[in-house]
Order: structure tokens, then C-alpha cells, then sequence
């Protein structure tokens, strides 16, 4: 469907064309009528899959910009999302002279009250701060017409029910909801059950959520192996854009500390970090000025990264769902990507967990021979050659000295010379990467029902107690407590899964399960 067949504002389908954008995303086809008709709708999409402007747009089309009053509401799960989605939608709305406001935790409060009383329209942000201005009158909620929860999975995984059902009191109790998951846990449904009224149900294909586009393998390895086993698949695989994920916060530092000693071009993101500092990082990945992005699942969470070629999950995730939003991140608008997940022996029927929900068996990957290994850095090499020629146009200063070197030594000794000092083992540099507590014995199940336990005793490596008791405190933190504001913005988060990702696929040897 192109987006000029929908019946929104021309003001919109000019930012639309501008964006570059003609056709509908399926997201989007069946999602913005059925918000335009005022419809309660669930949509089953994950990151990626054009959902922001699913809900955006019909938002954007709806909005009195004479009024000073908010008018729409966006709960997100997290300060990035949160910039993201209001970045899009100033941009979806800059021709109409929407005002969209974010406000979230780690950042001035008293900035965000200057900025809501230049009267937005349409407000996005976390609920931990969201529920702050409520509470201090400078968020005023009468003439709110919509509520999208957006990545509701994870809000809930996250503990922010509470939250919403306080942000949603103070909402006209006839409001239209809106409501967005890549997954659809029971849980989900009942929040569906008590805040929509006859919601229109609009679900991805399971193929397309699973991201059939993406070559999905898996090394066994132990884990003390796993660094450099990554390290070698970096030289193989050469990978664009690549994005590792990590258990927890510490994993995140040594690995990052790590890939920078061996000459990787890599920065790392946690909750840990000031958010100066993750948005300096995030930035200069999505501007290519970065290799590889390393990040636990929880900072990782909603970013709207593209062209990330591969995803390497250093660490397995303990929840299947996360795994389809790690691997998400690639192989999107129609590119092919590559995931690599790291598997000990005692974790592979986490793997089971994961082939169960996705309904696709991940291909035994073995590591690459030194011949391999050598081959890719070759060709690294002479790429490099390639783009200095055709870029670099002061060569000719080194004239006299090419002239000097050849009538002493040949060709062919220089270029070995060139190759041997160019091509370093990086193992040469020793990396220690401290071994994180494994994870529960899961027993491998070869059944395809099974989704997995989310929560529960082990989350987290080892941590006693389920997942949302400690998200919680953690994004609460974030959301913008007073606490938050008093202790300089920093989020402490629980960090319990693991991130990766991959690009350039080559020689497959499947005798890997001795």
C-alpha cells in the first residue's frame, strides 16, 4: 500500500515522501486505519518493523495543533526508545508544527518542566518520570485522547504494570489505547484485558518475526575459548556493523576493554554510564564512526539501529524472547544479516528454548581454521589498498621513496614486508575475560512448543529471585524518580541477558557436536 492511499494530512505524506518512504510497511497497512477509525488496536511487531510510524502518523494526523493541551501519550520502556520515537515523530510533524516532547530519567527535570511549558502536544517518555510530573502538576493529562505502550513485553518485563496503571488514572477514562509487543506473553494479553476496549488485533506473520532474512548459527565453546573464538570470526567474517551482547555490566566493560587492546574500533553501553555518555556512543555507531557496539540486553533495549550486519551473542540469553530482539537489530529493510550466538556445553538447551520459539534451527558453526583466518585478513588488507588508492590523492609524495626501496629490494619482498607488519595475531595481545556464574542445567527439550520460563529463579546469571523485582528498582531509577534526579541520573540496572551479532557468512564445517 503507498502511503499516499491513506487518507492523512498532505503536510504528513510530504515529510513521508521527504523521508524517502512510498510504500507501507505491513505494520503499517493494517495499523494506521484502524487508529485513524479510533479502534483499539494490539500489534505484534518487533523493533525495526516500522511501528513507530504505525502509531505516529495517525497520532500526528489527529492532533489540533490550536490546542496548548497534550493530546497523546507514549509510554516507553526506556530513555533511548523514548528519544528515538520523539525524534521520529518531530520529524514526521515538523511540517505541521507538531510539538512532541520527551521526558525521562537521567536528565535535567527542571529542563523537561521549561520544556512542557512551551505547551507539546504529544508527550513520550518513561514511566518512572512520567509519574514524577504528575505528581509535581507539571504533566497535565485532561484532554489526553490516545495512550500507546509501546514494547509492552518489555515494560512488563521490566515491572512498570504499577506504573501504568497510575499514569493511566490520571488519563479521561474515554481515551483510545494503543498497544505494541514483539511478543505476546499471557501477561500481556491480561493488561490488554483491563485497558482496551475491543482491541483490533494486527499480528506480523511468524516468519516475518522471526527474521527469516538472518543466517543464524551457533559455536559450542568453553568459556574460556569464547574471546578469541569471536576475535578469529571478526578476521573470517569482517562485519560492517556489528553489535555483541553481554550478561552484565562488568561483562560489557571487559569485553569492550578487550576488543579496544586488540585494535578493535568498539565502545560498550550499560545502565552504569552517564547518558552524555551513551548518547556520545550511540551516536557515533549510528554515524559508522564505530565498529562494534558492545551492550547488555537492557541498554540495548528499543534502539533504533540500522545496518547493523551482524549480532554476536557473546552470552546466551536465558530468555528466548530476547533473543529475537537481539538478532532483530539485523538483517532489516530487506538486507540479509548474520547471528552468532557462543554456547557453552551446560547451556544448549537454551539453545533448544530459543530454535523452539523461532522455529528454525541454528547451524553448528566451527571455528575458523588459521588458513581462514589469514584469508579474511588478506582481504582486509587489500581493501584497504583499494580505498587508499582511490582515496588518498597525496601519494605521490612518497615518489622518491618507492624509487629508493625498488632499486634495492623487489616487489615482492616489499609487499611481504608490507603484509607481515599490516596482518598482527591479535592473540598475540592476551585478553582475560572473567567467567560469569553459568547459568541454570536446563534440560535440552527437542519439543517446538515450548517458549521458555521467563523470570524465575538463576535470571541474571545466578542472581536469586525472578527478573522484575530488580528491573524494576532499576528502571525506576531510570524512569526519573526524585532519586534519580538527587543521584546525578544514573541508572542502575540488573543486567540478565546477553547480546550479539554478525555479518559476512563463509565456509560452514558442521562436525562441531563431538
Amino acid at each position: 500500500m503507498k502511503f499516499k492511499e491513506l487518507d492523512l494530512d498532505p503536510r504528513l505524506l510530504s515529510a513521508v515522501d521527504k523521508a524517502g518512504f512510498e510504500e507501507t510497511t505491513p505494520i503499517q497497512a493494517q495499523t494506521i486505519p484502524l487508529v485513524m477509525s479510533g479502534d483499539d488496536v494490539i500489534g505484534q511487531a518487533q523493533t525495526g518493523t516500522g511501528k513507530t510510524a504505525a502509531f505516529g502518523l495517525p497520532l500526528l494526523n489527529a492532533v489540533d495543533t490550536q490546542s496548548s493541551d497534550i493530546q497523546a501519550l507514549i509510554i516507553s520502556p526506556t530513555r533511548e526508545l523514548a528519544i528515538q520515537t520523539q525524534e521520529e515523530l518531530y520529524r514526521l510533524g515538523e511540517e505541521k508544527k507538531v510539538k512532541v516532547q520527551s521526558v525521562y530519567g537521567g536528565s535535567d527535570i527542571r529542563r523537561q518542566i521549561r520544556a512542557l511549558k512551551s505547551h507539546p502536544q504529544i508527550i513520550v517518555g518513561t514511566p518512572g518520570r512520567m509519574l514524577d510530573h504528575i505528581n509535581r502538576h507539571t504533566l497535565k493529562l485532561h484532554n489526553v485522547k490516545t495512550v500507546v505502550l509501546d514494547e509492552a513485553d518489555e515494560m512488563l518485563d521490566m515491572g512498570f504494570v504499577e506504573d501504568i496503571e497510575s499514569i493511566l488514572s490520571n488519563v479521561p477514562n474515554k481515551h483510545q489505547t494503543l498497544l505494541f509487543s514483539a511478543t505476546m506473553p499471557k501477561p500481556i494479553m491480561k493488561i490488554a484485558d483491563k485497558f482496551m476496549t475491543d482491541p483490533k488485533i494486527v499480528k506480523i506473520k511468524s516468519k516475518e518475526l522471526t527474521a527469516d532474512k538472518i543466517e543464524q548459527y551457533f559455536v559450542k565453546a568453553r568459556e574460556f575459548e569464547k574471546f578469541d573464538l569471536m576475535t578469529r570470526l571478526f578476521d573470517v567474517q569482517a562485519p560492517e556493523l556489528a553489535l555483541i551482547f553481554g550478561r552484565t555490566k562488568r561483562r560489557v566493560d571487559e569485553l569492550t576493554r578487550g576488543l579496544q587492546a586488540r585494535g578493535y574500533n568498539a565502545e560498550g553501553i550499560h545502565g552504569d554510564l552517564s547518558q552524555d555518555k551513551r548518547t556520545s556512543v550511540l551516536r557515533k555507531f549510528k554515524a559508522g564512526k564505530l565498529d562494534f557496539l558492545v551492550a547488555t540486553d537492557v541498554a540495548a533495549r528499543g534502539l533504533d539501529i540500522s545496518g547493523v550486519s551482524h549480532v554476536y551473542n557473546y552470552d546466551i540469553p536465558q530468555d528466548p524472547d530476547s533473543y529475537v530482539h537481539r538478532i532483530g537489530r539485523t538483517g532489516r529493510a530487506g538486507h540479509s544479516g548474520v547471528s552468532v550466538t557462543f554456547v557453552t556445553p551446560n547451556e544448549m538447551g537454551y539453545l533448544r528454548t530459543i530454535e523452539n520459539l523461532t522455529k528454525k534451527r541454528m547451524e553448528p558453526l566451527a571455528p575458523p581454521t588459521d588458513k581462514e583466518v589469514l584469508k579474511g585478513q588478506l582481504e582486509s588488507v587489500k581493501q584497504e589498498i583499494k580505498d587508499t588508492l582511490e582515496h588518498d590523492k597525496h601519494l605521490d609524495r612518497f615518489d622518491s621513496a618507492v624509487e629508493e626501496l625498488l632499486s634495492e629490494y623487489s616487489a615482492e619482498d616489499i609487499a611481504r614486508i608490507f603484509l607481515s607488519d599490516a596482518i598482527k595475531d591479535a592473540e598475540s595481545v592476551p585478553v582475560k575475560i572473567a567467567p560469569e556464574r553459568p547459568l541454570p542445567s536446563r534440560k535440552v527439550s527437542h519439543s517446538r512448543s515450548g517458549h521458555g520460563r521467563r523470570g524465575g529463579r538463576g535470571n541474571g546469571g545466578g542472581h536469586r529471585g525472578g527478573g522484575d523485582h530488580r528491573r524494576r528498582n532499576s528502571d525506576r531509577r531510570d524512569g526519573g524518580r526524585n532519586h534519580d534526579d538527587r543521584k546525578g541520573g544514573k541508572r542502575r540496572e540488573h543486567d540478565n541477558k546477553r547480546n550479539g551479532r554478525s555479518k559476512k557468512s563463509f565456509k560452514i564445517r558442521t562436525n562441531l557436536e563431538k
